[in-house]
């Protein structure tokens, strides 16, 4: 079995963040700020501030719920219909070869941010998987946080 190693990682899995993101973030107001660039009903998107990728994309719930069951099913349907838009906006935007797309429950099953349930959507290219961060510990992100954030933000409400 070939392995992944991403010991850059360990900062975002061992930090101690206080109170929840997931919550925090929508209230706040400050959505470019927060690159949060699209809002629906019961979700909204935002970008992932320590992306595995160019487009790195999360979609949660309003609601603080901790796991997907937890979710009634008018909420577990429109954040269903929120990940399939996102995704269709960043095929668009970056015209991925293909798509990671995950949800995980909980501490030990990867989750940053435990207890709010959320979508990650990664989008893949081939080759976007280097020498880089097996040698010097470094991920090369093609472009910043702000840049995709304007272009997604610009994108979507045209």
């Amino acid at each position: 079995m070939d392995k992944l190693w991403a010991p850059w990682r360990k900062k975002v899995i061992y930090r101690t963040q206080k109170g929840c993101i997931f919550c925090a973030k929508p209230r706040q107001k400050k959505d470019a700020k927060n690159f949060l660039f699209m809002r629906r009903s019961h979700s909204f998107a935002m970008l992932n501030l320590y992306p595995y990728n160019n487009g790195h994309v999360m979609v949660a719930p309003y609601r603080h719920v901790k796991r997907l069951e937890d979710l009634t099913k008018e909420e577990a349907s429109a954040l269903v219909l929120h990940v399939q838009e996102c995704e269709a906006l960043l095929r668009k935007l970056l015209r991925p070869a293909g798509f990671n797309i995950g949800l995980n429950e909980g501490r030990i099953a990867g989750a940053g941010f435990k207890d709010h349930i959320h979508v990650h959507i990664v989008p893949r290219w081939g080759g976007d998987t280097n020498y880089m961060p097996v040698l010097s510990e470094t991920k090369v992100i093609s472009e910043s946080l702000e840049a995709m954030y304007r272009q997604l933000t610009n994108a979507h409400t045209r």
